[in-house]
């Protein structure tokens, strides 16, 4: 009988439990450089909710709404105790220590833990501004950078005919975008570069044929967020070089092991990363590696690409630790670089860090200038960005863009093998550079047209035929794609005007008639060139009645950025809208990355949580 009123007791104890409203706790748990911590306990007061951390360091918990107490442990770590009152992100960094002493974040909070020693935080009203006793909010923290975009609007084509956009074959934002969304957050606004997005998955463009190393591919259908409005969809492919037939690659491997890339996610990750790219390499390919902490130095001497266990010792031996003296490790990348210069060759720095320059050259416009003096030389630069926390994706992105190069964020090994491997060529091998676009639209046929994306890839319209302007560089086997929303001459919609113009005649009827809805023009160089060539090719403004898998699956991409975003021209955009059209367009998807994103999508259709934060 005794048992039976206990098991009663225990059923009704756990219903009550069951009964009660709960909370969610979420965020991360990191050390004092920002680098996650796994396998951290987090347990509420009660114990009768608990989890641990994942390999980024995130977590999250449900707890009875009575509870007012989470506490945060890792062995050889301070513990943390803090209060809660409500559904909130808490982010807690710990401080590895020699005892197991215990601190308090509370409003005069009157606990006996277990009668463990403890030493009590003061009353503050905000998130703490400096450490206290080994832990405190990430918030204050998280030193992630990204350049501020400002999203393209609708041009008049009337008064602006022309669009000019250098090419960006960049792909990092999708990876980073990955990484926020796989951990349960939405990324940061700025994070969302829609045209990095669309241009991470290849499409199916016509191979190149004739005088030029790259074709042009274009496509008019619906646009799916606004039908009443067209989707151009232009492509250019590369040229595909196979393996055996690429030039001799002088690379030097410039390494950040600064105090930053401890985390598992960084330097471990690098290191097997580099060992793929090391397994590609041919007998006549050369290696070196420089590495940069609180100074520079090199590692290994430029060693032929045969003697490959020689390198991946040199890597193996690899640890972090110090400041980050980014600008003396480039400097030293460069001499490395031109003394092994191989004449006709893929002369290249591969550098992979978390971009926290922070000794020497350390500012974004003098590494901008530094690799803007020594491209002239034939160098170029790949930049390869890893790890969360402190990410410097503003200064990644210029120096690959300014060195001639391409950024790429490695965020798990199946990435590594999408850059070293899957596009091996088109990672390290340039097929042709300062590669720019201009659309001339025909305002008879285009009222207003609006770019979407590459917003910091713009040009002013002389600056097509001035080669002297920096552009994008194509690599071998590429594609580049642009989505423009066209609104048609015809179109009752009203768009942005300007005045009468005093000194010239504004008169559409004045131009030339043609059923062309548009023009589109291409310059770029040879690899080793200084002067420009120039491709040409006219757009028939008939639309398509039924678009293909690669116009619709880039459109599911483009209005994912845009919801992303909170873009004002997401139109008729939603999860569900997306989700159809990406499951309609997923074609042959042999590595798995179409459904990879569908995942993602349906993964952010589930964050109800995080609503208030994009908001």
């Amino acid at each position: 009988m005794q048992k039976l009123i206990l098991i009663i007791s225990t059923i009704l104890f756990t219903t009550g439990i069951q009964a009660q409203e709960t909370k969610h706790i979420y965020g991360y748990v990191t050390d004092p450089f920002g680098n996650p911590l796994e396998q951290v306990q987090v347990i509420s007061q009660e114990k009768f909710s608990s989890t641990s951390t994942n390999a980024s360091g995130w977590y999250s918990l449900e707890i009875m709404a009575a509870d007012t107490i989470i506490r945060f442990h890792k062995a050889g770590y301070q513990k943390y105790i803090a209060p809660v009152d409500q559904n909130f992100r808490f982010d807690v960094q710990l401080k590895a220590i020699a005892n197991e002493e215990i601190y308090i974040m509370e409003d005069e909070v009157e606990m006996d833990f277990e009668a463990m020693p403890t030493t009590r935080m003061a009353k503050t009203n905000a998130v703490m501004p400096h450490v206290i006793g080994g832990a405190y909010p990430l918030e204050n923290r998280n030193t992630e950078n990204y350049a501020a975009i400002r999203e393209n609007g609708f041009k008049n084509a009337w008064a602006n005919p022309l669009s000019t956009f250098s090419v960006d074959v960049d792909n990092a934002s999708y990876s980073n975008v990955r990484r926020f969304i796989t951990q349960g957050l939405l990324p940061p606004v700025d994070a969302v570069r829609v045209e990095e997005m669309i241009n991470y998955f290849s499409y199916k463009y016509p191979e190149p044929t004739g005088e030029h190393p790259f074709s042009v591919y274009t496509e008019l259908g619906a646009c799916p967020w606004n039908p009443d409005h067209y989707l151009l969809h232009v492509g250019l492919k590369g040229q595909r070089i196979e393996k055996e037939d690429l030039p001799n690659s002088n690379l030097v491997f410039l390494i950040d092991v600064s105090g930053s890339m401890y985390a598992s996610n960084k330097l471990p990750l690098l290191k097997r990363a580099f060992k793929m790219l090391v397994n590609e390499l041919r007998p006549n390919d050369r290696v070196a590696i420089v590495v940069y902490a609180g100074s520079a130095g090199q590692v290994l001497e430029s060693t032929a690409g045969n003697q490959k266990q020689k390198i991946i010792a040199a890597l193996d031996r690899l640890q972090a630790g110090g400041s980050t003296a980014g600008g003396q490790g480039l400097k030293l990348a460069y001499q490395i670089a031109n003394e092994n210069f191989i004449d006709g060759g893929n002369n290249r720095i591969v550098l992979a860090t978390d971009g926290d320059f922070n000794v020497g050259v350390s500012s974004t416009s003098e590494m901008e200038r530094l690799v803007e003096k020594e491209r002239e030389s034939g160098v170029f630069v790949s930049v390869l960005g890893f790890g969360m926390g402190n990410i410097k994706d503003d200064r990644m992105e210029v120096i690959a863009d300014r060195g001639n190069g391409n950024y790429a964020y490695i965020d798990n090994i199946r990435e590594a093998r999408k850059v070293f491997i899957t596009e091996f060529g088109g990672t390290l091998f340039t097929i042709a550079k300062d590669v720019k676009f201009q659309l001339e639209f025909n305002p008879q046929q285009v009222k207003s047209y609006r770019l979407v994306g590459y917003e910091n890839r713009l040009l002013n319209a002389e600056d097509f035929n001035d080669d002297t302007k920096d552009a994008g560089e194509m690599g071998a086997g590429h594609t580049v794609t642009a989505l423009y929303e066209i609104i048609t001459a015809d179109a009752d919609e009203e768009i942005p005007s300007v005045d009468e113009l005093k000194y010239q005649e504004q008169n559409i009827s004045a131009g030339k008639k043609s059923g062309d809805l548009l023009t589109i023009k291409l310059r770029y160089k040879a690899p080793d060139g200084n002067k420009s060539i120039l491709m040409e090719q006219a757009v028939d403004s008939k639309p398509q009645q039924k678009t293909s898998d690669s116009f619709r699956f880039s459109a599911a991409v483009a209005g994912f950025g845009m919801l992303l975003r909170g873009s004002a021209f997401k139109g008729e955009t939603s999860v569900e809208q997306i989700l159809a059209l990406a499951r309609n367009a997923k074609g042959t998807d042999e590595e798995g990355y179409r459904a990879e994103f569908i995942q993602l999508v349906k993964t952010v259709g589930d964050l109800d949580v995080f609503a208030e934060e994009r908001d």
